[in-house]
């Protein structure tokens, strides 16, 4: 419904946008090619989604991604267009061109190229982005209170989206890159799982995921496409992800760490309640799926909040409207006393094109510091 509503507020643009190139595109013959191809298109995500949900053949979740790509191309149709339309109107305005070296059929030409080679450079260089992981490292300190460590090495990752098209060297990429950082907690933020839609790989995912090596072990939480799956929890045992469900766990004597729920679970603790289950006398951790009740958040108590779920908005430019809708979007901020982490993710959701943020597991370095 999300994606339906986002389409019709679009479909003005959609049909300008079309009628644009239509105009600037030369023969008879060339405009019907192009108008059949506009009108695949906008229909290929609909149709190829509804397919793959009734089918579950390879072949289908091939029509899927193909599909999937349809949504960016489109979006940066749409812009070049509006974009380039302004541009134009703007230079005869101040008489930079001419009306007459607009009519030209070389100027036309360059115009339509532009139009339709922006946005095939933009989605190229955005699934480049989407697939090589970067580390972010970060250092922090937070009070030391009663805790037994000196410092604490964070991997926070979320986000991984896994289904039956997931690259199959991605986790496999993944682990290693953890690995080699030498963590001393992996911390996993949701939305491991893309629904149910794994098909036969769920134990290929699995067995990637007990390969992470760390001295406090592997910690993660359900996002709100985990929850859609089947058996999102057995699949969090058999990875050997200890998962937290508004529970709390006090980590050797160093820290406790506090899963929340998904917002969409249903019900969920306040982090008012769940914090009465640390006594106070160690660093608080919490991690949850989405950057959400900060305020509440720091005056809670927790040293540090870790979450995911943004994509920094994953297209160009609507990581605008997440920075609106989040007070952190993506990145870090000081919160009053705690220290929060929002991360872009290792994946995006749907098409594999990320042209906001990059690909990213985070490293965060934490001193526990005395005096505080």
């Amino acid at each position: 419904m999300f994606l339906l509503r986002q389409f019709l507020i679009c479909l003005p643009l959609l049909i300008y946008a079309g009628f644009r190139i239509w105009v600037l595109t030369p023969r008879r013959l060339f405009k019907l090619l192009f108008a059949i191809i506009y009108l695949l298109l906008i229909v290929a995500f609909p149709v190829g989604d509804t397919v793959s949900r009734r089918l579950s053949t390879e072949w289908a979740a091939v029509v899927r991604m193909g599909s999937y790509f349809s949504l960016p191309l489109l979006l940066y149709v749409m812009l070049s267009v509006v974009v380039l339309d302004l541009a134009v109107g703007l230079a005869l305005l101040t008489r930079v061109v001419s009306r007459e070296r607009v009519r030209e059929k070389r100027f036309r030409r360059i115009w339509l190229f532009l139009i339709l080679a922006i946005p095939v450079a933009l989605i190229g260089v955005g699934a480049i982005r989407n697939n090589r992981p970067q580390i972010r490292e970060y250092s922090i300190e937070v009070p030391k209170r009663s805790s037994q460590e000196r410092h604490l090495k964070i991997a926070f990752s979320s986000d991984f989206h896994l289904r039956d098209t997931t690259s199959r060297r991605f986790m496999e990429r993944f682990v290693d890159k953890v690995n080699a950082a030498n963590p001393d907690i992996v911390l996993i933020g949701g939305d491991v799982l893309e629904g149910n839609r794994q098909g036969e790989r769920r134990g290929e995912f699995e067995a990637q995921f007990r390969r992470l090596k760390a001295k406090y072990g592997v910690y993660g939480v359900l996002g709100n496409h985990d929850i859609m799956g089947v058996g999102a929890g057995t699949f969090f045992e058999r990875a050997g992800i200890r998962l937290l469900q508004d529970t709390v766990e006090k980590v050797g004597n160093a820290f406790y760490l506090a899963g929340r729920k998904d917002v969409r679970s249903g019900s969920r603790k306040s982090i008012h309640e769940i914090m009465k289950e640390c006594d106070g006398s160690l660093p608080v951790i919490v991690l949850e799926h989405r950057p959400m009740d900060l305020d509440e958040v720091s005056r809670s108590g927790a040293d540090i909040l870790l979450a995911g779920h943004t994509h920094n908005g994953q297209l160009f430019p609507v990581n605008l409207i997440a920075m609106r809708q989040y007070e952190v979007s993506w990145g870090y901020k000081l919160k009053d006393r705690t220290h929060v982490f929002v991360t872009n993710g290792v994946q995006v959701w749907g098409p594999p094109v990320r042209t906001a943020g990059v690909s990213e597991i985070m490293m965060i370095n934490v001193t526990f510091k005395n005096g505080e």
